[in-house]
Order: C-alpha cells, then sequence, then structure tokens
C-alpha cells in the first residue's frame, strides 16, 4: 500500500486532519497573546507531523506542511475575523500561494516508498543523531520560518489597517511572485518529464538556476511589504522574508547544487552561465 500515490496522499491527509485538529483545539483555548497560541499550535502540530514521520519511517510526510500551514492559518482567519480590503486581498495572495503549492507537492509526490534525497543525505551523515536533526532541521526549523513569514498576515488580521497605492502594488507583486513559481515548476515538469539535455534551459530556467526559489523569496518578501505600508509601521515583520531569503541562499540552493555537481558533468560551466537567482540574461563565456 505504501507505494500507491492515492492511499499515500490520502494517509498522510488523515495525519494533517489530525495534527491541524489539535492545532486549532490549542489555538482557541490557550489563554496567552493571539500570536502565541498561533506559535504553539503551529509547533505542536510540527510534532504530530514529526510523529506520524517516524512511525512511517518518512521525513517527507512533512513536505506538504510549508504550503498547508499557512493556507490553513489564513482560511481561519479569513472566516473568523472581521474583514476590510487589505484583509481581503493578502488571505488572495496567501491562499492562492497555498493552492498552487500544495497541487505541485500532490503532482510531484510518488508515494510513502519516496523520500526526498535531502533527508536521505542527513540521514546518512548524522547517523546516531538523525532524529534530533530531523525534529530539530527538518521539521521545528522550517516551521519557525513559515510562522514568521506569516506573521504580517497576523498583524495584518489583529490590528487596524489602511488601504493605500502601495497595499495594491505589493499585492500584485505577490501575485507576480507565486505566478512565476508556477511557471517555473512547470517549466521543470516539462524538462524532466521530455529529458532535453543535462540541465534545464528553458523558459525562466535559461536566465535563472533557481526561479522556483526566486519565487518563493519574493513572495514573502512582497507580503512583508504589503503588511508594513498597511500597518504603516511594525517594520521589524520584514524579519521573516529575510530569514526565509537567507534560507534560501545559504542552505536549499548550496544543497541542491552540490548534489547537482555530483550527479552532472559540466555543472560549474553551467553555473558560470547562468545567475542564481535573478534571471537577467548572463552572456556566455566564449
Amino acid at each position: 500500500m505504501r507505494e500507491n500515490k492515492i492511499f499515500s496522499i490520502l494517509l498522510i491527509t488523515c495525519f494533517y486532519v489530525v495534527a491541524g485538529i489539535c492545532g486549532y483545539f490549542l489555538y482557541v483555548n490557550l489563554p496567552f497573546e493571539f500570536y502565541l497560541n498561533f506559535l504553539i499550535a503551529d509547533v505542536t502540530s510540527t510534532i504530530i507531523i514529526f510523529i506520524f514521520s517516524l512511525i512511517l519511517n518518512n521525513a517527507s510526510c512533512y513536505d506538504p506542511y510549508w504550503s498547508v500551514a499557512p493556507l490553513s492559518i489564513t482560511i481561519l482567519l479569513l472566516f473568523t475575523k472581521p474583514l476590510n480590503l487589505v484583509r481581503i486581498l493578502v488571505s488572495i495572495a496567501v491562499i492562492g500561494w497555498g493552492l498552487r503549492l500544495t497541487i505541485n507537492w500532490i503532482y510531484t509526490f510518488d508515494n510513502l516508498k519516496w523520500e526526498d534525497w535531502r533527508y536521505k543525505l542527513l540521514k546518512e551523515k548524522t547517523g546516531f543523531f538523525y532524529p534530533l536533526i530531523n525534529l530539530l532541521g527538518i521539521h521545528l526549523f522550517p516551521t519557525l520560518v513559515v510562522y514568521l513569514c506569516l506573521l504580517p498576515v497576523l498583524f495584518i488580521y489583529n490590528y487596524d489597517v489602511s488601504f493605500n497605492i502601495f497595499v495594491l502594488i505589493f499585492f500584485i507583486f505577490a501575485i507576480f511572485s507565486f505566478v512565476l513559481q508556477g511557471i517555473a515548476d512547470l517549466q521543470m515538469h516539462k524538462y524532466r518529464k521530455n529529458k532535453n539535455g543535462t540541465f534545464n534551459r528553458n523558459g525562466l530556467w535559461k536566465y535563472s538556476r533557481h526561479p522556483n526559489y526566486l519565487g518563493e523569496i519574493l513572495m514573502w518578501l512582497n507580503i512583508a511589504l504589503l503588511a508594513i505600508f498597511a500597518l504603516n509601521n511594525y517594520y521589524f515583520l520584514i524579519i521573516g522574508a529575510i530569514v526565509n531569503t537567507l534560507m534560501f541562499i545559504f542552505v536549499s540552493i548550496p544543497l541542491a547544487e552540490n548534489h547537482q555537481r555530483d550527479r552532472k558533468p559540466g555543472f560549474d560551466i553551467y553555473k558560470s552561465e547562468t545567475r542564481m537567482l535573478f534571471p537577467i540574461y548572463k552572456k556566455k563565456k566564449q
């Protein structure tokens, strides 16, 4: 049954429903500040997913959490808090981003026999300490990054906000960001299906080695800026976007590129000809 995609997705969905119910129970019953209640609920839900991942011996059970948690939290706020134009706009952006990324996970996820190569690599390198690394590095650290990225949305729903031209601009940029990410993912799916060339040099991938990561970085940067202008204060809300950017630049991208360098000859030439993130044309060396 672990090799059946539909069964695997349904089982993971059940795990997330359990985690979500537990998280919601804590959120509505804890006596703490709005933001702390959300944080505790978020971390608790992550630990529940971690326990299920241990039962199944597959850390990739956590993969959809990156999109499902913000999506679920935003929908909860949308239906339980008073609405205004700013709250509706930021919700559209986050829900659109979350649905697209979750659908992409469903498309790319094979079954419970499959596990992300990065987790397997960590398991090999850390050995005895892997369960701790799994909990802290694979599960809790990304959850905290996502929480920081979502904090601007929580502030928008918890404080008075004002609509202005900058809110509209950064809303449009946020939509553009996850559309960019979606186009990059579709182009990568097409490349993997056709296997045309050692490296993907089609579409956005001709100009950027990681246009999908670029879309993710820009998404949360625009959400943070939207919140700052809507609140006319709280500049620290940019911290989540900064941490997210640093995570991609210093963790996700180096891991992915070292993996490609080990597997694909000519990677250094490809790297010298194609920019890391921003899809600005880089002239090939003669």
